[in-house]
């Protein structure tokens, strides 16, 4: 495996993105199958906070992403406030890892907090991927096509796509970049199950990656 291959949080070749190769899937099963009858995004609005709000009476953590690395959260709105809901936290759970990378801080609590106990330690391995090696990111993703639905049993539902192909790792100490390659693979489908905790956070409860599923 090429050693700067490495963004999302799925084991893959040498060849593929730069943000991809670093991590297996996160926690245990997780949805396989396209989300049939989910509600996407319905808004046409980018969204990037650089901070949790309060939402629900529950205090979420502050995340600030650095000026050298954005993440566009495009359409990521949904009618339904539960749905809503769910797509607030899978979306601040992602931005938490992005700016624990970039922190060179594995043990981040906000990662913590959006994640189980099932996921919490795969997140912070992989995390440590970039930082034990003095490497931050750079550059942009952009996460689109949402699509979220609460299950049978309760648990919250996200599929959604990250283009990596304008991100970057640089390392801290001889700045050198490497560049994500221009491929299919760089387009990668999140899914996710989410469970909401007893304090009202939708926690992540696995998370599992297909590098090329967006393209």
């Amino acid at each position: 495996m090429n050693h700067p291959a490495r963004l999302a949080a799925a084991v893959l070749t040498a060849t593929m993105a730069v943000l991809t190769t670093a991590c297996g899937s996160e926690g245990g099963d997780s949805p396989s199958d396209p989300i049939k009858g989910a509600g996407s995004g319905d808004g046409k609005t980018s969204a990037s906070p650089s901070a949790s709000t309060s939402q629900g009476g529950v205090k979420r953590p502050e995340i600030t992403l650095s000026k050298d690395f954005q993440a566009d959260f495009e359409n990521w709105t949904n009618s339904d406030p539960k749905l809503q809901a769910i797509l607030n936290d899978g979306r601040e759970e992602l931005r938490a890892k992005y700016a624990a990378i970039i922190e060179a801080n594995p043990d981040s609590d906000a990662v913590v907090f959006y994640n189980s106990d099932a996921t919490q330690a795969t997140a912070r391995k992989w995390i440590r991927q970039f930082t034990d090696d003095d490497d931050s990111i750079v550059g942009k993703v952009r996460v689109f096509d949402p699509q979220v639905r609460l299950s049978d049993t309760g648990s919250g539902v996200l599929f959604y796509c990250v283009d990596e192909r304008q991100a970057s790792t640089k390392n801290r100490k001889t700045e050198k970049i490497v560049k994500t390659p221009d491929k299919p693979e760089s387009l990668i489908q999140y899914r996710l199950r989410l469970d909401k905790s007893a304090q009202g956070v939708w926690k992540t409860t696995s998370l599992t990656t297909v590098p090329g599923a967006c393209s």
